[in-house]
């Protein structure tokens, strides 16, 4: 009998309990209590297992489990005595912020009142103990009463919060004699939130003091595991943290803790009765790696697959790319030349620093690789260390087929407000119909530019740039069946803007396709009219045609426009 495919469930016992699918993932316990690392964070993508492991965590160590052996008698952890007799041992406070994910920064903190009452919840027995202080109980009892009534004229005070989780530390610690295990999952969660909100000074001041207290000055500490997709910079949450194990996605710890191996996936397939997928399974799902572990499998794919049997973006139709998004869209040329490569399935070679600024996201636009990176999109097929100061080279590629369709569908919205008429314009474009060109871009133009444009001006000249390489990206995640998409290539004597060559030769239907776009200078070109004769002429005159001569083009399948922009005008001009 198969095993029962349940989607979603991040409960440990309630999978095991049910007789649910589910990997072995327990030598992580193992490999946690002998690394002896007092505070460990954990990077990985989302849907990657983290609470599930942080749930199996739980029901492991926490003392309110001792009935709960039969959870993990036929895992691997099981085979050594020495955790058999450790299970159940421990005072445990398992907090997550998953849900936070508050507009506003007093959404935010109600949220994280409400996760830190969650866990007080679970230890309300110790009101029933005369080892409390009145100041404890009275504790209790107005993190309970605010998260009921959350709305209450009287909030409850940061201090209290912030110092939450180190008091429930000390009640524990008293009534056991014994320190406590702290398990905090998506820690970076409301973060993220707080920076796309635009509230990130206020939320980062009172998440700093949470941090703090929990884990720099919590005395009744034996040791705590946070898990979330980035890692943010310890300058900004961890300040003075020196015992903190950083463990992103290019760490060799933890490997294969998080997410399913091939080993696993194909094993999981021939017990489904399903080997004949694997190839398939692996073109789609396959491309993370972890550390020196490659061919990892994302966990949330695979299970939808093994229960629906279809083959479908699963995990990128769940995820929230807003942020990843507006770092796009608001990025320079440069950075949209390199999304370009990797939509074409090329590596690209970046340096930037793996830990998370929030506040300098717009400033460095390095941080959007380390951004993607921790997010999944991206992988690190290669890491390289440079000069005397061993300066980080990554060596990067969208993940998988599945990523590369999150990426399309993406750069294909950036046109949603104006789609009937982008489409509208790639028929005329590619049927030389120019009086329809003009029309429709100019109503795409009207639509977008501001969309693109970061500089505050619409007019600068910052904005047809950003266009520019908008509609590009664009057109490559529209056109790919039919057209090979080049950008900023050198061809004949110097480096044109768009080629596009199509990808069955000889098919009328689709001619060879060079663009050149200029801005209006107002000191040499008195009109529109003049700047797309520069732009046309320029493509002659450079010779761009000898990429396609070279492939066997020949000249009348050959078609050249020039695109000239002033403002958010845009005039386009033909010639074959």
């Amino acid at each position: 009998m198969h095993p029962v495919i349940s989607i979603g469930k991040q409960n440990f016992a309630s999978l095991r309990e049910n007789n649910c699918f589910y990997i072995d993932k327990s030598d992580l316990i193992r490999e946690w209590w002998e690394s002896q690392d007092e505070i460990t964070l954990i990077t990985r993508p989302r849907r990657f297992g983290k609470t599930l492991n942080m749930s199996m965590l739980n029901y492991f160590f926490s003392n309110l489990y001792t009935d709960k052996k039969k959870l993990f008698e036929d895992l691997s952890v099981w085979k050594e005595e020495k955790y058999q007799k450790l299970q159940g041992t421990y005072p445990v406070i398992f907090i997550s912020f998953a849900t936070i994910k508050g507009a506003d920064y007093q959404d935010a903190r109600d949220g994280i009142i409400m996760a830190i009452n969650e866990a007080y919840s679970e230890h309300r027995y110790l009101l029933e103990w005369n080892g409390l202080t009145e100041g404890e109980r009275r504790c209790f009892e107005e993190l309970d009463n605010y998260a009921k009534n959350p709305g209450m004229k009287e909030p409850v005070a940061n201090d209290t919060i912030c110092n939450a989780v180190k008091n429930l530390s000390n009640c524990l610690y008293r009534y056991y004699e014994k320190k406590v295990l702290i398990l905090l999952d998506e820690y970076d969660t409301p973060m993220q939130e707080a920076y796309l909100y635009e509230y990130w000074e206020e939320f980062i001041a009172f998440i700093r003091n949470f941090f703090n207290a929990t884990f720099k000055t919590n005395p009744y500490l034996e040791r705590a595991m946070m898990t979330g997709i980035t890692r943010v910079s310890k300058e900004s949450v961890f300040s003075d943290l020196n015992n903190l194990n950083v463990v992103t996605t290019t760490s060799e710890e933890y490997e294969s803790s998080f997410g399913f191996t091939e080993e696993e996936v194909f094993h999981a397939l021939e017990t489904m009765g399903m080997s004949q997928e694997k190839q398939l399974v692996k073109s789609w799902y396959d491309g993370f790696i972890f550390g020196k572990q490659k061919d990892i499998y994302n966990p949330w794919s695979i299970t939808n697959y093994l229960d629906k049997k279809q083959l479908r973006p699963y995990w990128a139709d769940t995820s929230s790319n807003g942020l990843i998004n507006r770092l796009i869209r608001q990025s320079s040329s440069e950075i949209k030349e390199r999304m370009e490569e990797l939509l074409q399935g090329k590596e690209i070679v970046v340096n930037f620093d793996e830990q998370i600024v929030f506040e300098q996201l717009d400033q460095d636009e390095n941080a959007i690789w380390s951004l993607m990176l921790a997010s999944g999109y991206l992988k690190a097929t290669d890491v390289e260390y440079r000069g005397v100061l061993r300066e980080p080279w990554y060596h990067l590629m969208i993940t998988n087929l599945e990523t590369t369709a999150m990426f399309s569908n993406l750069f294909k919205g950036w046109f949603h407000q104006s789609r009937s008429n982008y489409n509208q314009f790639m028929k005329a474009l590619i049927a030389g119909d120019l009086d329809a060109m003009n029309y429709y871009m100019n109503q795409v133009s009207m639509a977008t530019f501001s969309y693109f444009d970061t500089s505050g001006n619409e007019e600068g000249p910052s904005e047809p740039e950003r266009f520019y390489h908008g509609f590009v990206l664009g057109l490559i995640a529209d056109q790919a069946d039919q057209y090979e998409i080049c950008s900023n290539r050198e061809s004949g004597f110097g480096r044109y803007d768009v080629m596009m060559i199509p990808r069955e030769q000889g098919d009328k239907q689709y001619p060879a396709i060079i663009m050149e776009f200029k801005v209006r200078n107002s000191r040499k070109e008195k009109t529109l009219e003049e700047t797309v004769e520069h732009a046309l002429n320029q493509i002659e005159e450079m010779n761009y045609d000898a990429q396609l001569f070279a492939r066997g083009f020949k000249k009348e399948e050959i078609r050249h426009y020039g695109f000239a922009f002033e403002g958010k005008k845009i005039l386009i001009g033909m010639r074959e």
